[in-house]
């Protein structure tokens, strides 16, 4: 009989014997005692029998204080029976809704080889560029294509989904923008009713507190002023329409205004590129791009530009350097750009992109290749075409002029009739109104699909059906637009999308570019904040059921009963673990829960008279996310210092609360505190801001030294946002995805956000702060199954375990490693820094050489410089062995002992392991050897590394450089002849 515990035992990494030894080196007799002393006892959460426990003021919260009501864990093999039986309540229909959203063929070499494969889905964002080239290579082709698509002479390495990207371009092209027109303010936002709806709600989430007035109408008649910084259209309309907007952009360059174009990418593989009509911002989705539809994501937005405005532009950049040998590396660009460095001076506070279906999107395009590309949009406009034809016979007006996959029928009966139709068929159009329905095909579109839909519409008009037209008739039928919509310039010339169209060359460049990237499939990945843990190939697996992949997401309701019991079990499942009664998923990343959660508060008061109430308290420790968000729902940022324990500074708080009474909005507080200790007096934090008419904000990224132990509602927030892709086990898919739920107390709930399209949120909703419903909802079962397969004991140990398994790395390392901040009994939380700085002051050696020097040893740097400039803060999870946990601390204590050498005058000062690090094979093979340490001592520090080598592909990459000389497109053609020469 397969035991219902088993799955705790394969997600924690230490055994039982492994525990007795790692509590001695720790100095403490059991695992109950070093919680006792790591969690202050006066906001522990205590089991539910016991009534004695005490419950701070009740601000609307349920199960304050009571252990966690959930279920016991079940085994992987009863869990995938159960969601199995989940997954067919959900009725997977054909669906030809459109709105931004299509079915596609996920080819099965990128299936296999990159969405299924943790050697892809277990990275972390590439800021230790050395070891992540291949995933740098990856993303760079994506950007490449992206920017011949669109025309464009630069684009980021993907956004969050199509809305979030508009309402990026929206704030980017404001703060371009001159201030003040004649003395009067340039605040004025134009959007045409042509744009998709969620998108434009998405627009006034983000508008409304940034003073930022939305004019919504038609493109052809608004009369544009100097008043206006931008306008926004799409292309093609969202009912299908293809207009020629040359005149238009004309008018709005004449006053002075940017104009952002939203974009199909397919159609402009034959529709004429919005860079070569004016366009100042082009942006859309790439899910049609080989990514399921997973009910709305995760998908990868583009976001391109020109070259005069890369500084502005949100999200990350990957650009071409040279490394320490003059070697081609690719690397982040740019990124003093970004909300960690300028804080609430940033523009965006973007931390996760989509990496992981960026990668997925851009390597479509290199298997398929232009001519690829070009068949599949032939072959999507030829579909609509036939079908066009086809209604026609049946007396069926087809409204669009011009248009690529979209038809808008006029049927003159109910629409309602052909709804009714359709549905025993299994199919879903769009129904506009009652006389107007949208059908949008796809790649995915067969003859006979045609056929089915055409039967629909010849038996709601009491025909027989009309034969449609065969495969070869449809595939020959000509794509040819007129101009001005016919697109003559080229496109994926470069050789990275002409040479690997076979499988089998597919395969092994896949692989190529994997075998450069360190994961979790080498070792653990310590990164501090980051929460590397595992993720189980149970939790994914279930992301590829058809049930889960390919449901659209606006299709009705009654056809994803599945989905919503799923998303109601996992609301229940977080609201128990942060005691707070209410729940939104629609967040699609940390940062958007963060700004979620904050817009939520705004939302609050404003409703209650106070919406004077801006100021946000920040301590100087937090992430840079949490300033950015602030400005982004019009707060002002005052911070809070910290002692030199790194805790807030009760009196500072004190003072800044009281001197902003009566404007204080909120404070945004992390727990764990970003320094790794459990701050003793958190709720008397949170009595003071409330005490002072302020709302408590809880940034959820240090969960996973909570759940089970202690809860946001016990320690007095309001509101907390739940990082999915740290705590509760979804990937970090080298960047993103990630899932930022909001959990609330009772007083928020009537403020979660809504959405235009599906009923979601509260009574008061503010509107949606992401494209779908539910954010990426195709992620969602990972966390889902991760909490049923652990259940309440097994979630709490896992925290249990992460506390455990960081104050053992610290035990080991402390004696030659300061550790810069303790709790009051000497221990850590979930993670600990390392103060590296005086190697710096009396070595010359750096933490980034540390960083580099660990590559060698096999292993992913700590986070560097965060939050304190020069040190190194380590995370290892719960899901790490002792084995792995001695490995790493074995390599930074013969680390430690390289930069004694230095300090010994055994190596030089300059010319040593620590600066020359990482070191390549080719470094280490080359004829010349000019270095007084051996080869050895530079590849094998230690005999572990002998049977596990990872090679680093390039040396010590030159930042500066890629900086100075920006490129973020493929390297020249010239620079692969002569590598293939």
């Amino acid at each position: 009989m397969i035991s219902e515990e088993e799955f705790q035992s394969r997600h924690i990494g230490p055994d039982e014997h492994d525990l007795k030894e790692m509590l001695r080196v720790i100095g403490v007799k059991s695992l109950d005692e070093l919680i006792d002393q790591t969690i202050p006892s006066r906001i522990r959460m205590k089991p539910a029998e016991d009534a004695r426990q005490p419950s701070p003021p009740d601000r609307g919260r349920a199960g304050v204080g009571l252990g966690l009501n959930l279920p016991g864990g079940v085994s992987e093999y009863r869990f995938l029976r159960e969601l199995q039986s989940l997954a067919a309540k959900n009725k997977v229909f054909k669906s030809y809704i459109g709105l931004g959203y299509y079915d596609t063929i996920t080819p099965s070499v990128i299936r296999r080889n990159i969405f299924e494969n943790p050697g892809w889905y277990t990275q972390y964002t590439p800021y230790q560029a050395e070891i992540s080239q291949g995933r740098l290579e990856a993303l760079i082709n994506f950007q490449t294509m992206v920017m011949d698509l669109t025309g464009m002479e630069v684009a980021n390495a993907s956004l969050l989904d199509e809305a979030t990207a508009a309402a990026e371009a929206m704030t980017m092209v404001h703060s371009l923008s001159e201030k003040s027109a004649n003395g009067q303010p340039v605040d004025k936002f134009f959007i045409s009713d042509s744009c998709l709806p969620q998108t434009i709600d998405v627009l006034r989430t983000r508008a409304n507190p940034l003073g930022i007035e939305l004019v919504i109408g038609n493109h052809e008649t608004i009369q544009l002023d100097n008043k206006f910084f931008g306008v926004i259209i799409q292309y093609p309309a969202h009912d299908g329409e293809i207009h020629d907007y040359r005149q238009f952009v004309e008018r709005a360059h004449a006053v002075g205004c940017k104009v952002v174009v939203a974009a199909d990418l397919l159609s402009l593989a034959l529709l004429t590129p919005p860079g070569d009509f004016g366009a100042d911002v082009v942006l859309g989705s790439t899910q049609r791009f080989g990514v399921p539809l997973g009910f709305g994501g995760p998908h990868a937005a583009y976001f391109a530009t020109r070259n005069e405005y890369i500084r502005q532009m949100p999200g990350r950049i990957i650009g071409v350097s040279v490394d320490i040998d003059n070697n081609r590396a690719y690397r982040m660009t740019l990124q003093t750009r970004e909300q960690h460095i300028r804080r609430e001076k940033a523009t965006s506070n973007i931390c996760t992109a989509q990496a992981l279906l960026a990668i997925m999107a851009g390597m479509y395009g290199v298997y398929h290749g232009p001519m690829g590309i070009r068949r599949t949009a032939e072959s999507v406009h030829a579909s609509a075409m036939a079908l066009e034809q086809e209604l026609a016979k049946l007396g069926y007006e087809q409204l669009n002029k011009v248009y690529f996959d979209t038809l808008k029928i006029r049927t003159k009966i109910p629409s309602s009739r052909i709804r009714e139709i359709a549905e025993r068929a299994s199919i879903n159009f769009r129904y506009i109104n009652d006389e107007l329905i949208g059908i949008s095909v796809d790649e995915t579109t067969l003859a006979e699909d045609l056929s089915a839909i055409v039967g629909v519409f010849s038996e709601a008009v009491g025909k027989s059906s009309a034969k449609s037209r065969g495969n070869e008739s449809i595939g020959s039928a000509k794509a040819e637009y007129p101009q001005p919509f016919r697109r003559t310039s080229p496109y994926l010339q470069h050789p990275i999308f002409n040479h690997h169209h076979s499988e089998t060359e597919m395969m092994r460049y896949v692989k190529s570019l994997e075998n450069k990237d360190l994961s979790l499939t080498h070792s653990m990945i310590p990164l501090g904040s980051c929460t590397m843990k595992l993720n189980a190939a149970t939790e994914l697996l279930p992301m590829t059921w058809k049930e889960f992949a390919s449901i659209h997401p606006f299709a009705p309701q009654d056809q994803v009963q599945g989905y919503r019991q799923l998303f109601g079990e996992l609301e229940q499942q977080l609201c128990e673990m942060t005691g707070l009664p209410a729940c939104s998923l629609q967040p699609n990343s940390g940062a958007q829960g963060e700004y979620t959660g904050l817009l939520v508060i705004r939302a609050y008061h404003q409703d209650r008279g106070q919406g004077h109430r801006k100021v946000a308290l920040i301590p100087s420790s937090a992430h840079g996310t949490n300033p950015a968000s602030a400005v982004m729902v019009g707060y002002k940022v005052v911070v809070v210092r910290c002692d030199e324990n790194g805790n807030i500074d009760l009196a500072d708080l004190r003072s800044k609360a009281e001197e902003h009474k009566n404007d204080l909005a909120a404070l945004m507080v992390t727990y764990p505190s970003t320094h790794g200790v459990f701050e003793e007096h958190i709720q008397d934090i949170c009595a003071i801001v409330h005490e002072h008419g302020g709302q408590v904000y809880m940034d959820g990224a240090n969960l996973n030294a909570q759940v089970g132990l202690t809860s946001p509602a016990i320690i007095g927030a309001d509101v907390c946002h739940i990082n999915l892709h740290k705590t509760f086990s979804i990937p970090h898919g080298g960047g993103g995805p990630g899932m930022g739920p909001i959990c609330v107390a009772k007083h928020l709930a009537p403020y979660l956000p809504g959405h235009l399209l599906v009923k979601t949120g509260g009574a008061k909703a503010i509107h949606a702060v992401a494209a779908a419903p539910w954010g990426s909802a195709g992620i969602l079962m990972i966390s889902y199954a991760y909490i049923k397969m652990l259940g309440s004991e097994g979630v709490t140990e896992a925290t249990r375990y992460a506390i455990l398994n960081a104050n053992y790395l610290k035990s080991l390392l402390e004696k030659e490693y300061p550790i810069l901040y303790k709790g009051a009994n000497g221990r850590v939380a979930h993670e600990f820094i390392l103060d590296t700085r005086q190697f710096k002051q009396q070595m010359g050696v750096d933490v980034e050489d540390i960083a580099k020097r660990l590559m060698d040893y096999g292993f992913h740097a700590p986070t560097v410089s965060f939050p304190v400039a020069g040190t190194l803060m380590i995370e290892p999870t719960e899901s790490e062995s002792k084995a792995e946990l001695d490995r790493f601390a074995d390599a930074l204590l013969s680390i430690r002992k390289e930069i004694q050498e230095i300090a010994d005058g055994k190596a030089d000062r300059e010319d040593n392991v620590l600066k020359n690090a990482p070191h390549t094979a080719e470094a280490a093979l080359s004829e010349t050897w000019n270095h007084p340490y051996t080869r050895y001592k530079a590849v094998y520090p230690l005999q572990y590394v002998r049977q596990r080598k990872f090679w680093p592909s390039v040396g010590r990459i030159n930042n500066s450089h890629g900086d100075r000389n920006i490129m973020c497109a493929c390297p020249p053609i010239e620079s692969y002849a002569e590598e293939n020469g």
